[in-house]
């Protein structure tokens, strides 16, 4: 069969218009260790990793998880860290004489399986935003009945779409880092050899910051 002369013309557009548009990327296999006083979990872009397999409501849960996931570059890592709080006051254990403030923590590294080099890292790069902070009275956890009016609260919803890769976190605050001593690191934290890179990073205020949204997107090496 002939092809007419405009057949021929579509043809040759269409083979060089497929042949000048970028092969789609082939997901790649990435492994992430986390550790986080208390409770964590791990989205790429909108889609679930993981999370801590131990509820946030177990007292002193301080293990590490090591996740899979396969996904593309640029990666957008979208975490929810908490540190555990038994109500809206931010104290831990009341009506005990273990009635306290408790602090938070949290270090994480991504590891590309392929080429096995670690490709992000906590540290002061992550942007972060609290939605629950308290006590803001810290004396409150003295007293005989802590309520949220007497300690005070600042709680916010998650924002729409925060975990989208398009999302903007100008007004985020970077993290912040802590020694390992300030944190009180333990447990979980011990089993994984941790990059030199990778800090342990909780919002501006270690006690207060209960709930925190943390960002980092992680371009191609």
């Amino acid at each position: 069969m002939t092809l007419s002369k405009r057949h021929l013309t579509l043809r040759l557009a269409g083979a060089f218009l497929a042949a000048s548009l970028p092969f789609a990327a082939a997901a790649g296999e990435f492994k992430a260790e986390v550790w986080t006083d208390n409770w964590f979990s791990l989205h790429v872009g909108e889609r679930f990793v993981g999370e801590d397999s131990v509820p946030i409501t177990t007292e002193r849960s301080f293990n590490a998880e090591t996740l899979r996931f396969k996904a593309e570059y640029p990666l957008t890592l979208n975490f929810i860290v908490k540190d555990f709080k038994e109500n809206d006051t931010g104290l831990e254990y009341i009506g005990s004489p273990r009635q306290q403030i408790g602090d938070g923590g949290f270090i994480m590294q991504i590891t590309d399986t392929t080429t096995n080099k670690v490709v992000a890292v906590s540290s002061s790069e992550v942007k972060c935003q609290v939605i629950h902070k308290a006590p803001l009275n810290p004396s409150c956890a003295s007293s005989s009945n802590p309520t949220v009016a007497s300690c005070g609260a600042t709680i916010t919803q998650e924002p729409a779409n925060w975990k989208t890769s398009g999302f903007d976190t100008s007004a985020w605050a970077n993290a912040t880092e802590y020694s390992a001593e300030a944190i009180g690191v333990k447990d979980g934290y011990h089993d994984i050899t941790w990059n030199p890179a990778a800090k342990l990073i909780w919002g501006a205020d270690l006690k207060a910051d209960n709930t925190l949204l943390c960002k980092l997107t992680v371009k191609a090496p």
